[in-house]
């Protein structure tokens, strides 16, 4: 096991290298330094001495990926790419190019925003679904199961900013159960949290319980649950003691790389819910051509999804002890 860990963690640095290395170029490839001094600059007439001073402030006045004029492995260190991407190994995310604010320190405060929309979405969502597909997995070939399926199919047909903009409409304005919008620290916190998650829960029934069902129907024709069956148990303790049961791989595999990635949030709730978690601020950053806090996202993602797979893997022996990492 312990060996199976180091080696995956070993994996993990040159794909991080190649994400990085893959996020510089395409981002320079359609965004100069120049380009970005003058949007950041905020000007339509700006002097080259400023774009100069701008670019020397924040380092970018370096080759982007090798440097000619320099010897040795100075060739390599003197460029924007070495100086703003080898800190991100020990997770020194650096400043911002637009605020000068420190990266690492927003990252910690705006997680845990997107963390209390995120959270509470995966695990009621993961509830609802379950419990929707083993409903129509119990009354599979009836009624209830083909408007089970039904429904499903309409809510997948739903684009998600539909329901975002028809429950800001409908629970928000008209019903004034919540606030539309908007953010606030501690308990306070509750009252703009409900709705982006009662929006993600439903949004996410279409595709969730689709998925479940079949899981469970490759289940339950199995030679375990004629077995179960004949020894006299009900449908349900069949559903809920042995299909589900064996149905943990693949859920596990859908829910652990999930769990990591919760940390980075969502880009489309937040931005349209005004919640200051680390999707909105991609977004922002984007929009702002803030190269250093896309890079720095870019890179937590690619870890936090790393890590989730980690954990898919290890998970697997807590639920299948026939599973084992060699």
């Amino acid at each position: 096991m312990i060996q199976y860990i180091i080696r995956r963690v070993l994996y993990a640095f040159p794909l991080l290298l190649g994400v990085n290395i893959l996020t510089f170029v395409l981002f320079f490839v359609v965004n100069s330094p120049e380009d970005m001094a003058r949007m950041q600059l905020g000007h339509k007439h700006v002097t080259e001495q400023a774009v100069e001073n701008w670019k020397q402030q924040r380092g970018y006045h370096l080759p982007l990926l090798w440097n000619a004029e320099s010897s040795g492995t100075s060739k390599i260190t003197e460029t924007i790419f070495f100086q703003k991407s080898a800190g991100l190994f020990w997770f020194d995310f650096g400043i911002s190019d637009s605020d000068r604010r420190n990266i690492g320190a927003d990252i910690k405060q705006r997680m845990w925003p997107s963390l209390a929309v995120a959270l509470p979405t995966l695990v009621l969502g993961l509830i609802t679904n379950i419990c929707v597909a083993l409903l129509m997995v119990l009354f599979r070939r009836s009624y209830l199961e083909f408007g089970g399926i039904v429904l499903c199919v309409v809510l997948m047909s739903v684009s998600s900013l539909f329901y975002i903009i028809g429950g800001q409409f409908f629970i928000g304005k008209v019903l004034k159960l919540v606030p539309i919008s908007g953010y606030d620290g501690g308990f306070q916190a509750l009252k703009f949290i409900v709705l982006p998650i009662v929006i993600g829960v439903i949004s996410g029934i279409g595709s969730g319980g689709r998925w479940y069902r079949t899981l469970f129907l490759e289940e339950v024709e199995k030679d375990y649950v004629r077995t179960a069956r004949a020894k006299g148990l009900s449908e349900t303790q069949v559903l809920f003691r042995h299909v589900l049961k064996n149905a943990m791989i693949p859920i596990l595999t859908g829910v652990v790389v999930v769990l990591p990635l919760l940390f980075m949030g969502s880009l489309i709730m937040e931005s349209f819910f005004s919640i200051p978690g680390l999707g909105s601020y991609t977004i922002d950053a984007i929009n702002s051509q803030d190269f250093a806090i896309v890079r720095s996202m870019v890179f937590l993602g690619s870890v936090l999804y790393i890590v989730g797979l980690l954990l898919t893997d290890i998970s697997y022996t807590l639920v299948d002890p026939r599973v084992r990492l060699s």
